[in-house]
């Protein structure tokens, strides 16, 4: 009876996201539930991703990222890009914050919680990386600057060749040796080139009048699955390491998000942006790229440890995204009605 509890846990797992995404009151949290449902599911019964898993471990994850950045790419528009002449002052505090607050706070929460090294490395790859997937959809829930967040992540994504192995140069060169160039390369192909394609296929979408909109949506969806199946294979994969880290490791990664939010909040704030903008950096800040982390961490430095804290930050950042977006809305900002530049996901 006991051989069958793993696959039990499994399927309620499996179960309640099903019902946490299609209940009208908890279908904002849909995407954090399949994330968590997709570790847990790594953890709880690793066979199912690793008996189906290539010969070729980090090119496999090479190309769900490739996937789930093209996804990303595809709800990006020309005028995303535009839109920094019209709000440099917002978009370049975003940039500055992103790459300066979260690889430093990767590295020094590491140090306070002295992890071993390789997972050092991972906090400070977690932490150089640019601004989340999920944070244009968290923004839009919150209320925020969406037009602001999705300039922010284009940007950052744009930025992230040169910052990322540069931030994790200054913090973990004492702990790896880090190829520069082989990272930037990586980078390159596994984040900008998709990014970029994904970008062509919606200005030819809209050009030919197709049905974009629903495009969109089903080209985020590929996306969303890809950085599930990223984190859950990292959890099967690292199961065992987890297991033995796992409890440090996860208050680590909490604290690494939640200080992101705050800090990015009040530096905006201290920067003299204004409460909405505020919020929207503050989730720019708070929600990393894991899925590129992760895949620099197997694919480049040859780490899978380092891999571990990137999954474990993918669930982590969705379900506290979706609480503070939910607080947030319900208590919007005093200048949330002043005239913005419109931009929803579609």
């Amino acid at each position: 009876m006991l051989s069958y509890l793993p696959l039990v846990v499994l399927l309620l797992v499996l179960l309640l996201a099903i019902v946490v995404a299609v209940h009208p009151k908890s279908r904002t949290y849909g995407f954090a539930s399949w994330v968590v449902a997709a570790v847990l599911a790594g953890l709880i019964y690793p066979n199912l991703y690793l008996d189906n898993l290539p010969s070729d471990y980090s090119q496999f994850l090479n190309l769900l990222l490739q996937i789930a950045m093209f996804g990303m790419g595809a709800t990006l528009m020309v005028e995303d890009f535009q839109r920094i002449l019209r709000m440099p002052k917002a978009v370049f505090i975003g940039a500055a914050l992103q790459f300066s607050i979260m690889p430093f706070l990767g590295w020094s929460l590491s140090k306070a919680l002295r992890l071993p090294p390789e997972l050092t490395l991972g906090m400070v790859l977690l932490g150089a990386s640019p601004g989340g997937i999920s944070s244009n959809v968290i923004t839009y829930l919150a209320k925020g600057n969406v037009a602001l967040s999705v300039t922010m992540t284009a940007v950052s994504t744009l930025l992230a060749p040169v910052m990322t192995p540069l931030m994790v140069y200054l913090y973990a060169r004492e702990t790896v040796d880090v190829d520069y160039f082989k990272m930037f390369l990586s980078i390159i192909n596994t984040v900008v080139v998709p990014v970029a394609l994904g970008l062509i296929v919606n200005i030819m979408l809209r050009r030919f009048k197709i049905d974009a909109a629903r495009a969109e949506k089903f080209l985020a969806l590929i996306s969303m699955v890809a950085i599930c199946g990223i984190c859950g294979l990292i959890a099967a994969k690292s199961q065992g390491q987890i297991v033995q880290v796992g409890a440090w490791l996860l208050v680590g990664v909490i604290f690494h998000n939640l200080l992101g939010y705050l800090l990015g909040y009040w530096g905006s704030r201290l920067s003299g942006l204004d409460i909405r903008d505020s919020r929207t950096v503050a989730i720019e800040v708070g929600l990393q790229n894991g899925g590129m982390a992760a895949n620099l961490a197997v694919d480049v430095l040859k780490n899978t440890s380092a891999a571990i804290a990137p999954a474990l930050f993918a669930p982590v950042m969705n379900v506290s995204g979706s609480i503070l977006a939910s607080i947030w809305a319900q208590n919007p900002s005093p200048d949330s009605q002043r005239p913005s530049i419109a931009r929803e996901p579609e």
